[in-house]
């Protein structure tokens, strides 16, 4: 709810109604509020309160720094052996992405997104580095989701995805190293904008 914006920064997140609302005891809440806390989306003020925590750029950025590094080598090393199964299955995502799109359901359409990359990690080999990864992206995410609507954000997405499963396929790696690179470097490249237009999320 944080990731896709339900909540908005500032938000109070009483012990007590978390527990009511998800129904369980409060030592998962306060797990759960721990983790959120180390993962930088909500602030805890012991004894006091927790809230959500705005946008944390230093975060993001070593979440995209992360990425980056990680994703070039995945789709170097899926580029060395092309496997046009994977490609359809590629592909099929992004045609989900598509119709999520068409139909203005971002919700299915952030849920292909991040299964079109989960696959890249799966065929990788590197299913636990997609779950480091997750951990550490929920800032990042934040920020995606506010670019989502601005400056065709989501057809790009869509074409980046396409190249990307395109290249794997043809067994072009460096096709598929510019192909990533341009899709993690464009919401960090927006930052003033985002700033601009959102200010109570992005400090």
């Amino acid at each position: 709810m944080i990731v896709t914006l339900t909540l908005k920064p500032g938000t109070v997140l009483p012990r007590n109604e978390l527990v009511g609302y998800f129904g369980v005891s409060q030592t998962p809440i306060r797990d759960a509020l721990t983790r959120l806390d180390d993962e930088r989306l909500v602030e805890v003020f012991p004894q006091h309160l927790t809230r959500v925590r705005s946008v944390d750029l230093d975060s993001a950025r070593q979440a995209h720094f992360a990425r980056l590094a990680i994703e070039l080598e995945i789709v170097h090393v899926l580029a060395e052996r092309p496997d046009p199964d994977l490609e359809k299955s590629l592909l099929a995502l992004v045609a989900q992405q598509r119709l999520g799109l068409k139909t203005r359901d971002l919700d299915s359409f952030t849920t292909a997104d991040q299964n079109f990359h989960k696959k890249l990690y799966g065929a990788a080999d590197m299913d636990d580095l997609w779950t480091v990864i997750r951990n550490l992206s929920g800032n990042l995410d934040r920020l995606r989701r506010l670019h989502l609507p601005l400056n065709n954000k989501a057809q790009s997405i869509i074409a980046e995805h396409d190249a990307i499963a395109r290249a794997i396929g043809a067994g072009d790696q460096a096709a598929a190293h510019a192909a990533v690179r341009a899709h993690l470097s464009g919401t960090l490249s927006e930052l003033r904008v985002l700033r601009d237009k959102y200010p109570d999320y992005v400090a």
